[in-house]
């Protein structure tokens, strides 16, 4: 018998140059141009970046396959000897180990996502809202750069979540080395030509500048913890008193600085994007913002909003979601075939260099009617395709976004206590996305922020 034929063709992108394949045009707009390259060639698709040969797969079948199916053939790129990418930044944590490591640091760290700690994680997450937007009332009615209110507002969210403590001191610092951190890891990944960190170029001494800050703001956390020797029951907890269940041994400083800074950076980078992109769509729709108002006014009656309140703000939700449709945090997701495999009846060589794309998948138009389109609606009314991995903003399998719960919390949470005071009305023209690791406005988005009158809470 003769082996099924593949419903998959494998194509080669054409107009790659010589020594170079790509490269040039995926590095000026990377998104876009695999974007550009499915909607022309298909759900599999094979190019090149300099030396390295890349497999673009785009349907939920093959994401399945690469994710869940044989997530153990596909494992993370990661070479300490010259690491590229996230774990130039992340060392060997959470978001890019592979193997015993990994296995290892999930089970220290599972619990404290667990869905039922959420509740009360809501309550510090609509303290912190609270706090952080208090600030706003020196600038209603003017336009502010809501993406950096969004990362500021993220990052004192998982700061005290996590780790029982404020970075609102650091937070620009923050922030400043965090941009330049993820996009020197992602311009690693495509620069085939990348000097050495060494070579003393302005890139690489900024980078390590930003590096060394994050180390001793993460180290100096830690030391404080042990110093005081007070007990929070965080992750900061956690991951001190973790002990491997056959030796007894504790994390080493490294382990704990790359779990620490993972948490940190993946924490509310991811989130921060979310809710940027969110608002951006929600000034774009005036129909949907004042549906969404409309229920956060009549559920919260002016209050702050709890856990509990998320049950019965079903279209905040929906919003939240078809904004992660629309903008993936993560649009390709990236893996390393270990062995020799086959996807979708197609063979993949050992070693061979596999992206997931999020974003063409979120976006199919065999899975998602009116797939360009931001329809809240259609979390509403079931439309959700019957394919498990047409929708993967927090990734799929055993290597799932430990923090899905986290986010799923946080996002509808903020987005229910901001819109509750502020109509956020956009101030610039044209928005344009940017890759770095994660899906970012590039520049920023400027927005207004109109004050709203908050209804007084009824006493029935």
């Amino acid at each position: 018998m003769p082996d099924s034929v593949s419903p998959f063709t494998l194509i080669d992108v054409p107009g790659g140059a010589p020594l170079f394949g790509h490269l040039g045009e995926f590095k000026k707009r990377p998104l876009e141009t695999m974007s550009r390259w499915w909607r022309r060639y298909g759900d599999a698709l094979r190019f090149r970046l300099g030396p390295k040969t890349l497999h673009l797969f785009s349907h939920p079948d093959l994401a399945e396959e690469i994710l869940v199916q044989q997530a153990d053939r596909f494992v993370k790129v990661y070479d300490p000897q010259r690491p590229t990418g996230l774990s130039l930044v992340l060392g060997n944590g959470l978001v890019t180990s592979s193997g015993e490591v990994w296995k290892r640091h999930r089970r220290i760290i599972q619990p404290i996502f667990h869905r039922s700690r959420m509740a009360a994680m809501a309550d510090r997450m609509a303290q912190v809202g609270e706090q952080r937007i208090a600030g706003w009332v020196d600038h209603e009615g003017q336009s502010v750069d809501i993406a950096t209110e969004m990362m500021q507002l993220a990052l004192e969210v998982i700061s005290q979540t996590m780790f029982t403590t404020s970075m609102a001191q650091h937070i620009e610092h923050i922030s400043r080395a965090l941009r330049v951190s993820l996009k020197y890891a992602f311009d690693s990944f495509h620069n085939p030509l990348r000097l050495p960190m060494w070579v003393p170029t302005h890139r690489n001494r900024e980078f390590r500048s930003v590096m060394q800050f994050m180390d001793g703001l993460i180290y100096g956390l830690l030391a404080e913890r042990r110093q005081s020797g007070a007990q929070h029951g965080d992750l900061l907890d956690l991951l001190l008193q973790a002990r491997d269940e056959e030796t007894g041994i504790g994390l080493s400083d490294q382990e704990l600085r790359d779990e620490a800074l993972t948490i940190f950076a993946a924490g509310h980078e991811t989130t921060a994007n979310a809710l940027d992109w969110t608002w951006y769509l929600l000034a774009s729709h005036p129909e949907a913002k004042a549906r969404f108002h409309e229920e956060v006014d009549r559920v919260l009656q002016g209050r702050t909003p709890n856990a509990d309140d998320l049950q019965h703000l079903p279209y905040t939700r929906a919003i939240f979601d078809e904004s992660l449709r629309l903008y993936p945090p993560a649009p390709a997701v990236q893996r390393k075939a270990a062995t020799n495999v086959t996807v979708g009846g197609l063979p993949l060589p050992a070693g061979a260099l596999v992206l997931v794309g999020t974003h063409n998948l979120h976006r199919h138009p065999a899975f998602w009617p009116n797939s360009d389109q931001f329809l809240p609606e259609r979390w509403l009314n079931s439309e959700r395709p019957a394919a498990r991995c047409a929708y993967l903003p927090f990734g799929a399998g055993p290597r799932a976004c430990v923090g899905i719960h986290f986010a799923s919390v946080e996002g509808p949470l903020l987005l229910a206590l901001i819109g509750r005071r502020y109509d956020l009305e956009l101030a610039q023209e044209t928005v344009e996305s940017e890759l770095m690791v994660t899906l970012r406005p590039k520049g920023g988005i400027r927005m207004i922020l109109n004050p709203r009158k908050v209804p007084v809470e009824s006493n029935a």
